[in-house]
């Protein structure tokens, strides 16, 4: 038996087409969806990149006590795990910050490969004949998003072909890396991890043409400056989506071609394959663009997540009910027969969900970043948001408003209650400031000024 996990870094679940997408082409994940149990209500906990990975990989939250931080020594994270039970393990990556100065994310698999040069890693020094001013409009200047276009114009400067961008690296590796050891192994755990449709947003041309306007003459944004977005024009905002939109169909072709290698080798029939997002991505929607702390609304917070079982056991079969990524962990051990290592976790097998063994595992979800004290507490009909200033919570009826459109606080007072009720027990923490994700590691300079280099504390 062997476990495949495939994650899509800021995949919105709102565009693909087995969510009930109707434009982005999303032909490859939406296969593998009509073969697995998919789910509708998939949640990270602790945002974004980083700590929602530790929470994979040890089945435990992270909200209030991990923030934006490396493995620890007490951690015992999935791969660890697989080995003591016989798995190979293998990570394949171009997810840079999980290779930062002490991340070391990469510990407990046998084998990990790095395909360098996403977004502002530090990866190359030399010039690029890109002009940023065909990137930016004047309100973007000053902002430190030029220094990371400036970054990934110069890790890409010899992209000459769809075969050298990084979501095709990964899956072309990770194609080759099952060609090559699909056989001698007995069980072996393989965890792809695509950067992608982070942005920058940036896809082959062809891809871009598919889903934006031919006659747009504007900037070609391909990251944005993140917070508020009224300093774009509607027809600049169209066209991000669209670059986006393009990222998401490029995704799409390029986990095609792994999957196509997972059935050419017969490997579909004795492997479970888990397919998910770390989060989505916020596009405008409520007035903002980028992931912030503030937006945790559907569009960042829902997770595409499917699960294909050998022999496409329990196939279309689609769960309602809360799932959490610490879950993924427990649930994969529970499969394999190994549950009881889960009773030091805070995730729960889903397994009983699929089988119609129980009705939930969780009755609400609680997310937010690391690094802020605004929270959201969901169940499957109601979003309540809370933040430090109580006159400005929120309150969203999902089964009537699944996008977060209208705030009803005022016309349900006494479910917000109870919802700040369920949140209380977790939300009066203190949370740590990092140094701005570390990236003083990344481009040299950029976070001079811009906070103080020492950590602090909040209440």
């Amino acid at each position: 038996m062997n476990i495949i996990m495939i994650l899509s870094d800021s995949l919105r679940k709102d565009h693909l087409g087995c969510y009930g997408n109707r434009w982005i082409e999303t032909p490859n994940i939406d296969r593998l969806a009509s073969d697995s149990v998919v789910f509708e209500n998939a949640y990270p906990e602790g945002l974004p990149t980083l700590p929602v990975r530790t929470a994979i990989y040890t089945g435990n939250y992270t909200l209030t006590n991990r923030f934006w931080k490396q493995l620890t020594p007490e951690d015992v994270t999935m791969a660890e795990l697989l080995d003591e039970y016989g798995f190979i393990s293998t990570l394949i990556t171009d997810t840079y910050h999980l290779f930062k100065p002490n991340m070391n994310y990469q510990r407990g698999f046998h084998e990990w490969q790095w395909i360098r040069g996403q977004e502002m890693d530090a990866y190359k020094t030399r010039p690029h004949s890109e002009d940023i001013n065909q990137y930016i409009k004047p309100q973007m200047k000053g902002d430190y998003i030029i220094r990371v276009l400036d970054q990934y114009f110069r890790n890409v400067a010899d992209r000459e072909k769809e075969e050298d961008y990084f979501v095709a690296k990964v899956m072309r590796q990770a194609a080759q890396w099952l060609e090559e050891n699909h056989q001698v192994h007995d069980r072996f755990f393989l965890h792809v991890d695509c950067f992608d449709p982070h942005e920058p947003w940036d896809p082959p041309p062809s891809y871009a043409a598919e889903y934006t306007d031919p006659d747009y003459k504007g900037p070609k944004i391909i990251i944005p400056k993140g917070g508020p977005c009224d300093w774009m024009t509607e027809e600049e905002l169209r066209f991000t989506r669209g670059l986006y939109a393009g990222e998401v169909s490029f995704v799409d072709k390029w986990v095609g071609h792994l999957l196509d290698k997972i059935r050419d080798l017969g490997l579909m029939e004795n492997s479970l394959i888990l397919f998910l997002s770390d989060h989505g991505h916020p596009l405008g929607e409520h007035g903002k663009i980028l992931k912030m702390d503030d937006q945790l609304y559907s569009q960042l917070v829902r997770i595409p997540l499917m699960v294909r079982f050998p022999n496409a056991e329990y196939a279309g079969k689609r769960i309602k009910e809360l799932v959490e990524t610490v879950d993924i962990l427990p649930t994969i051990l529970d499969f394999l027969g190994h549950g009881q290592e889960t009773n030091f976790m805070h995730g729960k097998s889903f397994l009983p969900l699929i089988r119609g063994e129980r009705e939930k595992i969780h009755e609400t979800v609680t997310m937010g970043f690391f690094s802020s004290d605004i929270r959201c507490i969901r169940n499957e009909e109601w979003s309540y948001i809370r933040k430090s200033n109580l006159q400005d919570c929120e309150l969203y009826n999902l089964l009537e408003d699944p996008d977060d459109t209208i705030n009803v606080i005022g016309k349900y007072p006494d479910k917000a209650k109870e919802m700040e009720k369920a949140l209380a027990k977790i939300f009066r923490i203190r949370y740590q400031k990092e140094h701005w994700f570390q990236v003083k590691y990344d481009v040299p300079g950029l976070t001079e000024e811009r906070f103080n280099p020492v950590r602090y504390w909040k209440k």
